[in-house]
C-alpha cells in the first residue's frame, strides 16, 4: 500500500491552479491523468485541483467529463485518506485535511452524480469509511459526512452496505447533538427493509441500535430522538419489529420521563406520536408497560396512567376549537398527526383498562380508584361529545353543507376563484377530509367509547354522524385510510335505538352495507380467492356488516322488510360451499348469512313470504352442507359451536314453513 502524502493541501486550494483561474480545455486531462496515476502524492495533488472544479460548478452541466472523473476516482484511495486520523505515519492537521478533501469532494459528487451511480458500488461502498471519519473531523466536515451518508442510504443498495457495517457506533455516539445521524439511522432501516431478504438483518439491527441510542440520550429530554422513533416506526415494516425487543422498558422509562417532566410544545408532539407507534407496533406487551405502574405509589399520588390519558383529553380538547381555522394552514397536517396520536392512544387505554376491569385487577396487577376512574370517565366522555361537534362542524364544513342533507342534494358544483368546489360548502382542504388520521382515529376512538360505557346521550348525539359514517364507509374502497371498521364498530352500538335506524335507512345505509356484503359472498363462494389474513379480515367485516343489518331487522321501527331487503334471502341461497375445508371464519359468516335471512323471513309479511318459499330448499342444504363441513374441522369445541348455530337455523326455516 502507498505511503499517504506527508504535506496537505487545504480544501479550495489548487497546487496547479494558475493566478488567472483553470484553463478547462486542459484541466480536464490533467485532474484525469493525475487521478490515475500509480502513487498517492500524484492522486492527491489531482483530487484537490478537482475539489477546485467541483467548487467552481464547471461539472455541474458536464455529465459526461463528470462521470468520466467520478470513474477515475481510486475507492481504495479515498479510503486511505478517510481513514487517515488512525494513521501513526500523518500528523493530525494533515489527517484532518486529508479527511475534509476527501469528504467534501464526496459530497459534491453524491449531489451532481444521477441516481443510477449512487447505487453502484464505488460509492455505496464508502459508507463504511465515512462513518468512521467521524472521530476526528471537523464540525463542518462531521455535517458534510453526515448529508453525504444520507444521500447514500436513500438507495436500497446504499442503506444495505451501512446496514451490514458491523460498528457504527463512532455515528450513534454522536447521535444527541447531530440530529442527521438518526435521519441516517432512519433511512437505512426504512430503504433496507424494501428488500425482502434484508428483513432480518434490519430486524436484528434495530434491535442493536436502539439500546445504544438510549444510552446516548440518558440524561437529556431526549425529544430528538423519541421524535424520530415516533415518525419512524409507523413506516417501518411490521417485520422488522418482531424481534425481542428487549430495549422496549428501558424506551418507555425514557418516553415516561419525558411526560412527566412538563416538555415544551415539541416534546408534546413527540411522546404523543412515540406512545401511538408502539401501542400499534407492540399490541400485546406495550400496553402494560405504558399505563402500568411498575413502582408502589403513595396514597395520594395518581397513577401515572391516568396523568398521561388527562394530558392528552387535555390537549383534544384544547385544539378542537382553533381546528377549522388551521385546515389550510402549512401547521395543519402535523397538527392533525399529534391528534390523531392521541386518539390512538385513548383507544388503546380504553381497551387496556377495560381489560383490566374484567380481570378484576388480578392478572393484570392494574387498578384504578374509583373517584379516578369516575373523573377519568367524565373527562374521556366530554372530549367525546367535543370530538362529535368538531367532526360534524369539519364533515359539514368539507362535504355536506348541513348536518342530515342526503348526498342527491349535495352533488352540485360551483366554479370559483379557488377551484370548483361543492356549493354548499364554506370551506374545503387541499386534502379530502377521508384522508385525514385525525377523522379516522377520532371516529375509532369514539366507536370504541360508546361500546364499552353505556353513555345514551353520547350515542345519540353520535347518531348525528350518521351521514359521515356512510359516506365514509363508501369511501373506504378508495381512500387510502379504511374507514370501515371503525364505522361498523360505531353503527352496531348506535343502532340500538330507535331513532337512529331511522337515520340509518333515510341515509341509504342498508343499501351501502349490502352492496360490500354481496361482494363478500361472492368471495367466499371463490374457489380461487386468496385464503390469507386479508381474506380473514375482508370475512370478519362481513361478520359486522351481519350483526349491523340484524339490529335493524330486530328494531321495533321496522315491522316489515321492504322488497329489496330480501335480495339477502337470494343471494345467501345462492351461496356456494367449497368443496375444500375452509377457514372456520368463513363457516361461521356463511352461517351468519343464514342467520340474517331467516331473520328476514320470519318478518315478512304473509305474501312475502310465499314469494320466497322457493328459497327455503336451498337454504336448508345449505345447512346440511355446512354441517358436514363442521365433522372434517380439528377444533373439535369450535365444530360444536357452529354446528349448534346451524341448529337454531334449521329450526327457524322449520318453523317458517
Amino acid at each position: 500500500m502507498s505511503d499517504l502524502p506527508t504535506y496537505s493541501v487545504h480544501p479550495g486550494e489548487s497546487p496547479l491552479e494558475p493566478k488567472g483561474g483553470l484553463d478547462p480545455s486542459s484541466t480536464m486531462g490533467k485532474m484525469k491523468d493525475l487521478l490515475q496515476a500509480k502513487d498517492d502524492t500524484s492522486r492527491f495533488v489531482g483530487l484537490a485541483l478537482l475539489k477546485s472544479v467541483l467548487d467552481n460548478g464547471q461539472l455541474a452541466q458536464d455529465p459526461e467529463n463528470l462521470r468520466s472523473l467520478w470513474e477515475a476516482l481510486s475507492p481504495k484511495f479515498l479510503d486511505r485518506l478517510l481513514r487517515a486520523p488512525q494513521s501513526e505515519k500523518v500528523n493530525k492537521a494533515e489527517s484532518m485535511d486529508m479527511v475534509d478533501l476527501a469528504v467534501a469532494v464526496l459530497h459534491t459528487f453524491t449531489i451532481l452524480l444521477p441516481a443510477e451511480s449512487r447505487k453502484q458500488k464505488q460509492l455505496t461502498r464508502r459508507a463504511g469509511s465515512l462513518a468512521k471519519a467521524v472521530v476526528r473531523s471537523s464540525a463542518e466536515t462531521t455535517k458534510l459526512i453526515l448529508q453525504t451518508l444520507l444521500t447514500i442510504v436513500s438507495q436500497p443498495e446504499g442503506a444495505v452496505e451501512l446496514l451490514h457495517i458491523q460498528d457504527i457506533s463512532s455515528l450513534i455516539e454522536i447521535a444527541n447533538h447531530c440530529p442527521l445521524v438518526l435521519e441516517v439511522v432512519k433511512y437505512m432501516w426504512l430503504n433496507a427493509s424494501t428488500i425482502p431478504d434484508e428483513i432480518q438483518a434490519v430486524r436484528a439491527n434495530v434491535d442493536k441500535i436502539i439500546p445504544l441510542l438510549v444510552v446516548v440520550f440518558k440524561g437529556t429530554d431526549a425529544v430528538t430522538f423519541i421524535s424520530f422513533l415516533g415518525d419512524l416506526l409507523p413506516k417501518l415494516d411490521q417485520e422488522a419489529l418482531l424481534g425481542n425487543s428487549k430495549w422496549l422498558k428501558s424506551l418507555i422509562l425514557l418516553l415516561r420521563n419525558l411526560i412527566t417532566s412538563k416538555p415544551t410544545v415539541a416534546g408534546r408532539a413527540a411522546y404523543t406520536k412515540l406512545a401511538a407507534a408502539l401501542l400499534q407496533a407492540y399490541p400485546a406487551t406495550c400496553p402494560e408497560l405504558l399505563f402500568k405502574d411498575d413502582t408502589s405509589s403513595t396514597v395520594d399520588s395518581k397513577p401515572f396512567s391516568y396523568l398521561f390519558v388527562n394530558l392528552l383529553l387535555i390537549d383534544l380538547r384544547s385544539s378542537f376549537p382553533s381546528l377549522l381555522a388551521q385546515l389550510n394552514s402549512s401547521d395543519y397536517a402535523s397538527t392533525s398527526q399529534r391528534l390523531a396520536a392521541a386518539f390512538d392512544v385513548l383507544s388503546s387505554f380504553i381497551g387496556f383498562l377495560v381489560r383490566s376491569l374484567d380481570d378484576e385487577g388480578i392478572s393484570s396487577g392494574y387498578s384504578l380508584a374509583p373517584d379516578l376512574l369516575l373523573k377519568l370517565r367524565k373527562d374521556i366522555a366530554e372530549t367525546m361529545s367535543l370530538t362529535i361537534e368538531y367532526l360534524r362542524d369539519r364533515w359539514d364544513a368539507s362535504v355536506a353543507g348541513v348536518s342530515g342533507l342526503h348526498p342527491e342534494a349535495r352533488t352540485s358544483t360551483a366554479a370559483t376563484s379557488e377551484g370548483t368546489r361543492l356549493t354548499l360548502t364554506w370551506e374545503l382542504m387541499k386534502d379530502n377530509v377521508n384522508a385525514d388520521p385525525l377523522i379516522l382515529a377520532g371516529i375509532r376512538a369514539l366507536a370504541i367509547w360508546i361500546r364499552e360505557d353505556e353513555n345514551e346521550n353520547l350515542r345519540n348525539e353520535s347518531a348525528g354522524l350518521m351521514d359521515m359514517f356512510l359516506e365514509l364507509y363508501k369511501s373506504g374502497f378508495q381512500s387510502s385510510l379504511d374507514f370501515k371498521y371503525p364505522v361498523l364498530l360505531a353503527l352496531e352500538v348506535i343502532l340500538s335505538a330507535e331513532e337512529s335506524v331511522e337515520i340509518f335507512l333515510g341515509q341509504t345505509g342498508w343499501e351501502i352495507l349490502f352492496l360490500d356484503l354481496k361482494a363478500i359472498v361472492q368471495q367466499t363462494s371463490d374457489e380461487n380467492a386468496p385464503r390469507d389474513a386479508s381474506a380473514s379480515a375482508e370475512v370478519n367485516r362481513g361478520l359486522q356488516v351481519v350483526r349491523v343489518l340484524l339490529a335493524v331487522i330486530d328494531s321495533p321501527t321496522t315491522p316489515f322488510p321492504r322488497e329489496d331487503w330480501m335480495a339477502v334471502v337470494t343471494t345467501t341461497a345462492a351461496m356456494k360451499i367449497l368443496s375444500s375445508i375452509p377457514l372456520p371464519i368463513i363457516l361461521e359468516f356463511q352461517i351468519a348469512m343464514l342467520q340474517l335471512s331467516t331473520a328476514l323471513l320470519s318478518k315478512a309479511s304473509g305474501g312475502m313470504m310465499k314469494r320466497y318459499i322457493t328459497s327455503y330448499a336451498a337454504l336448508s342444504g345449505l345447512v346440511n352442507q355446512l354441517k358436514a363441513q363442521t365433522n372434517d374441522m380439528t377444533d373439535e369445541f369450535e365444530a360444536a359451536e357452529l354446528r349448534g348455530l346451524l341448529e337454531d337455523v334449521s329450526l327457524d326455516l322449520w318453523n317458517l314453513r
